[in-house]
């Protein structure tokens, strides 16, 4: 009886096809989910996320707005775009303090045993970056609204600047996948990540017109790829965007995904 139930199993397991292997898409889409989850299981992060660009954008609005624009409401027409990429350029760390954190607990060496994509771990840390670039930018922009921002090409203009905002975001967070794999600790990586961002986002347009600036000062700020981005930000949502200003904006994310993600690649797979 036993060698009948046996052969029958057997026969029913010959019959089964082997299940096909899954595709680059599902398994960022799986991983996508687990940066979801992550949100879902710990709401607080959003605390972290949302309330440094909130308290920019009131003490800069209020204490320094009259000063520098003669009221608080023309300098937030000025302002408010470059807080938005300012949030997206230092959001974008937390990729590489995710990546820092799930290689110190042995997560992707388990990764790297299975039969995935072998970027879809990257795939999903950007999509967790994707959402935390429009949940801060969707607070920042509705506290702008509120405060009296206006941008005057409407909502067309408003998505174009955030389609931007996530194109940054995701050039940007190659960088610090690259710190992530290079530095064992997330604190670490936040250190080093911020000591390196600091100098390149105030020395940017984002809070001041360069025209103010010393000469020598003023050239490097309008080369600074952070004021590229603003420059095109300001415009899209004002509706005066010229192509050139939106292509010299993408020219850093661009170079940096094409230079940096077949580094994080051999990094990942040398650890």
């Amino acid at each position: 009886m036993n060698d009948v139930t046996t052969g029958a199993a057997a026969r029913q397991l010959r019959q089964v096809a082997a299940p096909a292997r899954p595709s680059a898409a599902s398994d960022a889409l799986v991983f996508g989910w687990r940066a979801v989850l992550k949100f879902k299981h710990l709401p607080e992060q959003l605390f972290d996320l949302v309330m440094t660009p909130i308290m920019f954008t009131l003490l800069f609005t209020f204490v320094f707005g009259g000063a520098l624009a003669g009221s608080p409401r023309e300098y937030l027409q000025y302002f408010l775009p470059g807080i938005l990429v300012q949030t997206v350029v230092f959001n974008s760390v937390y990729s590489g303090m995710g990546l820092a954190t799930d290689m110190g607990k042995g997560l992707f060496d388990r990764f790297r045993s299975l039969p995935i994509w072998s970027l879809a771990p990257f795939a999903g840390l950007m999509v967790g970056d994707v959402l935390r670039h429009l949940i801060a930018g969707g607070i920042i922009l509705a506290i702008g609204l509120l405060l009296g921002y206006r941008p005057a090409a409407g909502v067309p203009g408003v998505v174009a600047g955030f389609a931007l905002l996530i194109a940054i975001g995701f050039g940007m967070g190659w960088i610090f996948l690259v710190v992530g794999l290079i530095v064992r600790t997330p604190m670490t990586v936040m250190t080093l990540s911020f000591s390196f961002l600091f100098p390149l986002v105030f020395a940017s347009n984002i809070m001041v017109d360069p025209g103010t600036m010393p000469g020598w000062l003023r050239a490097v700020v309008e080369v600074n790829p952070i004021s590229l981005m603003t420059t095109a930000e300001r415009g899209l949502m004002a509706g005066t965007a010229t192509a050139g200003q939106v292509l010299l904006a993408l020219a850093a994310p661009v170079a940096l995904t094409l230079l940096l993600a077949p580094v994080t690649l051999l990094l990942y797979r040398r650890k």
